[in-house]
C-alpha cells in the first residue's frame, strides 16, 4: 500500500525533474522519472547525510553513475536541504548555473563525486566503499565504529554494459564489499531503442558468480514497500556487496513516451508535459514542492541526518578520550596534512650512481610511508615491476582491511576510478600503478581526475624504447604528448633518482591536480642535486650549464637528460658549448613567468628537443628535435635506442647539424 504522502513526494521529484529538463529545453527525463521511486525510498529512510554539514566525514555517501538523471540529483538536493535553490533549478544546463548537464563534485552542493561518462559512477562508488572499510578497519575499536557507513550508487544499463562496470564490480565482489549497495535502474529500455537489441545478460546470475549478493524488485514504479525491504535486506549482508535489480518503466507517468527511447535524452515537449501531468494527478504550477512534502524532508532526511551527526559526535569524543594518538592522527588525515620534512626522509644518491627511477620511486615511497601513515593504494597486477609496493605495511583484503596495498589485478580502468573514488572519500592519499603504455587504458580515469581536481598519483613505469625486447605494443610513443594535452594534469618524468625524490614530494604536496610519474626501468645516472624540487617544481631548469655562453641548448627530460650530458661533455672538447636543460614537467614549466621561462630557454639561442617519444608539443619549446614519431621495436633495449639514433656520437651529430 502506497501512502499519498509518498506518492505525493515522489511525483513532486518527477515534477520537478521535469520542469528542470523542460525549461532547459535539453536533459534525459526517462530516468528521472523512473527511478524516483528508489531515490526517495533512500533519502528518506536509509541515506545518513546532514545537508547542514555535508562533508561530515561518517555520513553516507551517494554516486548517480547514470549521470545524465542528473536533473534527478538536483530535485534530491533541493527537497533534502542542501544549497539547491528553485532559482538553481531554473537554470538547470545553462552556462555558469550550479546545475550542469552532468553531476559535478565542488560544484554543485551536495554531489559526492562527477559522473556521466558511463561506468565510471560506479567505478568511484567501489573506490569510496573500499576507503571506508580500510579506514574502518584501521581507527575502529570495539564499542567504537567511528568509521561505519554505507556507499550507495545507482546506476542504469548503460553503466552495466561498460567495461568498466565488469571490472569494479569483479574487484568489488573479490573484496566483499559488504557496505557497497548499488540499485540498477532496469527499465529494458537503452538510447537507440529496445535494451533486447545489444543486452541480455542474466545481470544478476551473473553478480552472483561475482561473489554479489542480488536482490530483484519486481515493479519499481509503484512497489514502495519493496524497494525498502530490499535496501534494508543488502544492510544486512555484512560480507558481500549488494546489488538491487529494480524494475522500472522509463518515463514513468508519460502517457505516449514512457517506456520507450522516446522518453530517453529529449524533454517531453509541451503538449506531453501536460498530459504528464494529468495522468499522475499533478495540479500545480512548475517548480512547486508542496507543504506537507517539505515537512517530510525537512523530518526524514534533515532532522534525521543531523540526529546521526550527533550521536556520531558522541561516539567521536569518546574515542578522543581513550585513543587520542589514533584520533589526532584520523583528524590530520581527514584535513590533508602532510606533515613530513622531505629533506630528512628522502633517500640519498651519489653523483653518478646508475638507479631506475622507477627503484627510486619505490625507495622513496616506502621511505614517506614510514612517516606518513595515509597511503593507500596499488598496481594493476604489476607492484613488483612498477616498484610500488609498500614493505610491511600489510595487504587490503576482505580478511585483512587495514593494509595498505591493494591488488587491483588486471583492471587498470577501474582500478584509476577506484582511486579517484578513494581521494574523494577524503582520509587517505591514493597511488594507482602500471606500465606505461597502459596508460591508454585508463586516460578517461585520469581525464576525470583532472575535472574532479583530485591530487591522485599514477605510477606509470617502462616509460620508452629502452623496454626493448617486449615491443611496440609495449613501448610508448605518443602517450606522453596524449596525457601532457590534458588540462589540469601535472606530468612529470624525472631524470634521475632526485628528481624522482622531488616528483613524489609534489605529488603528495598537491592539492587540486593529478600527478603523472612516468619512470624508467633501466638504470640512469644521478646527476641532479638532492635539494632539487624547487627547480622540478618549476617543471625545467637548467641543469648543466656551459662553461662559456651556450651556443645551443639540448632540452631533454628522463633518461635522455644524462645522454645529453654525456654529449655536452664530447661537444665542450670539440669547443662548442652547450646548456642542458632538464625539463620533468611540460605543465608545470608553462605555469612559470615570462621571465624564468627565458631564463631557461634562452631567446635568441638554437634549441634541440630530445625524448624518446613522439615529437608532438615539442616545438613550442625547440627548433629541432630527436624524437621518435614511428612505432617502436623488439630487441635489446641498447640496440633498440641505438637504432632510433640514442648515443652520444648521433646527439653529437644532431647538435652539429642544427648549428
Amino acid at each position: 500500500m502506497v501512502r499519498d504522502i509518498d506518492l505525493k513526494s515522489i511525483n513532486t521529484i518527477r515534477m520537478l525533474s521535469v520542469d528542470q529538463i523542460e525549461t532547459a529545453k535539453s536533459g534525459h527525463p526517462g530516468i528521472c522519472m523512473g527511478a524516483a521511486p528508489m531515490a526517495y525510498n533512500l533519502f528518506t529512510k536509509h541515506l545518513n547525510i546532514n545537508p547542514q554539514n555535508s562533508k561530515w566525514f561518517n555520513r553516507d555517501r551517494f554516486v548517480l553513475s547514470a549521470g545524465h538523471g542528473s536533473a534527478l540529483l538536483y530535485s534530491m538536493l533541493h527537497l533534502s536541504g542542501f544549497d539547491v535553490t528553485i532559482d538553481d533549478l531554473k537554470e538547470f544546463r545553462k552556462l555558469n548555473s550550479r546545475t550542469p548537464g552532468h553531476p559535478e563534485v565542488n560544484h554543485t552542493h551536495g554531489v559526492e563525486a562527477t559522473s556521466g561518462p558511463l561506468g565510471q559512477g560506479l567505478a568511484q562508488a567501489v573506490g569510496f566503499a573500499m576507503a571506508e572499510k580500510h579506514l574502518a578497519g584501521k581507527y575502529n575499536k570495539e564499542n567504537l565504529n567511528i568509521i561505519d557507513h554505507y556507499t550507495y550508487a545507482i546506476v542504469g544499463d548503460g553503466d552495466l554494459m561498460e567495461g568498466i562496470a565488469n571490472e569494479s564490480l569483479s574487484l568489488a565482489g573479490h573484496l566483499g564489499l559488504g557496505k557497497l549497495i548499488v540499485l540498477y535502474d532496469s527499465n529494458d529500455i537503452c538510447l537507440d531503442g529496445k535494451l533486447t537489441t545489444s543486452f541480455s545478460e542474466n545481470v544478476l546470475e551473473k553478480l552472483k558468480g561475482m561473489n554479489w549478493h542480488t536482490i530483484r524488485v519486481e515493479n519499481g514504479d509503484t512497489e514502495i514497500e519493496a524497494i525498502n525491504n530490499a535496501i534494508e535486506e543488502a544492510k544486512k549482508v555484512k560480507n558481500k556487496p549488494t546489488l538491487i535489480e529494480i524494475k522500472t518503466t522509463i518515463g514513468y507517468g508519460s502517457p505516449n513516451k514512457g517506456g520507450t527511447n522516446g522518453v530517453h535524452g529529449a524533454p517531453l515537449g509541451k503538449d506531453e508535459h501536460v498530459l504528464t501531468k494529468q495522468k499522475l494527478g499533478w495540479e500545480f504550477e512548475a517548480f512547486t514542492v508542496p507543504h506537507d512534502v517539505k515537512e517530510l524532508f525537512n523530518k526524514h532526511v534533515i532532522e534525521r541526518g543531523i540526529a546521526a551527526e550527533n550521536k556520531w559526535n558522541e561516539i567521536f569524543e569518546e574515542y578522543k578520550k581513550n585513543y587520542k594518538e589514533e584520533y589526532d592522527d584520523l583528524v590530520s588525515a581527514i584535513n590533508g596534512e602532510i606533515n613530513i620534512d622531505f629533506s630528512k626522509v628522502m633517500p640519498l644518491y651519489k653523483n653518478g650512481e646508475g638507479v631506475s627511477t622507477r627503484n627510486a620511486s619505490g625507495f622513496a615511497m616506502n621511505a614517506v610511508t614510514k612517516n606518513y601513515k595515509h597511503l593507500f593504494g596499488g598496481s594493476a597486477d604489476l607492484a613488483h615491476s612498477n616498484m610500488t609496493y609498500l614493505k610491511d605495511e600489510g595487504d587490503f583484503t576482505k580478511e585483512t582491511p587495514e593494509g595498505k596495498n591493494i591488488w587491483f589485478g588486471v583492471r587498470e580502468f577501474s582500478m584509476s576510478a577506484a582511486g579517484n573514488g578513494i581521494m574523494l572519500h577524503g582520509g587517505l592519499k591514493s597511488f594507482v600503478s602500471t606500465f606505461f603504455v597502459f596508460s591508454d587504458y585508463l586516460k578517461p580515469a585520469i581525464r576525470m581526475s583532472a575535472i574532479e581536481k583530485l591530487p591522485l598519483t599514477y605510477v606509470l613505469t617502462h616509460d620508452s624504447i629502452a623496454v626493448g625486447e617486449d615491443g611496440p605494443t609495449h613501448e610508448p610513443i605518443e602517450q606522453l604528448a596524449g596525457l601532457r594535452a590534458i588540462p589540469n594534469v601535472n606530468v612529470i618524468r624525472p631524470a634521475d633518482a632526485h628528481e624522482t625524490n622531488a616528483a613524489w614530494q609534489i605529488a603528495l604536496e598537491a592539492k587540486d591536480a593529478p600527478t603523472v610519474l612516468v619512470l624508467t626501468r633501466q638504470n640512469i645516472p644521478v646527476n641532479a642535486d638532492f635539494d632539487c624540487v624547487e627547480n622540478v617544481r618549476k617543471g625545467g631548469y637548467i641543469i648543466d650549464a656551459s662553461k662559456e655562453e651556450p651556443m645551443l641548448q639540448i632540452v631533454a627530460t628522463g633518461s635522455e637528460v644524462s645522454l645529453a650530458i654525456e654529449a655536452k661533455k664530447a661537444l665542450e672538447e670539440e669547443g662548442i658549448y652547450v646548456d642542458v636543460i632538464s625539463m620533468p614537467s611540460f605543465n608545470l614549466f608553462d605555469k612559470q613567468s615570462f621571465d624564468y621561462k627565458n631564463s631557461v630557454l634562452k631567446p635568441g639561442i638554437k634549441k634541440l628537443g630530445v625524448e624518446m617519444a613522439s615529437s608532438f608539443g615539442w616545438h613550442k619549446y625547440v627548433d629541432e628535435t630527436l624524437c621518435i614519431d614511428t612505432f617502436g621495436a623488439s630487441g635489446n633495449g641498447d640496440d633498440v635506442m641505438k637504432h632510433f639514433g640514442y648515443t652520444k656520437e648521433n646527439l653529437v651529430k644532431k647538435v652539429k647539424e642544427l648549428l
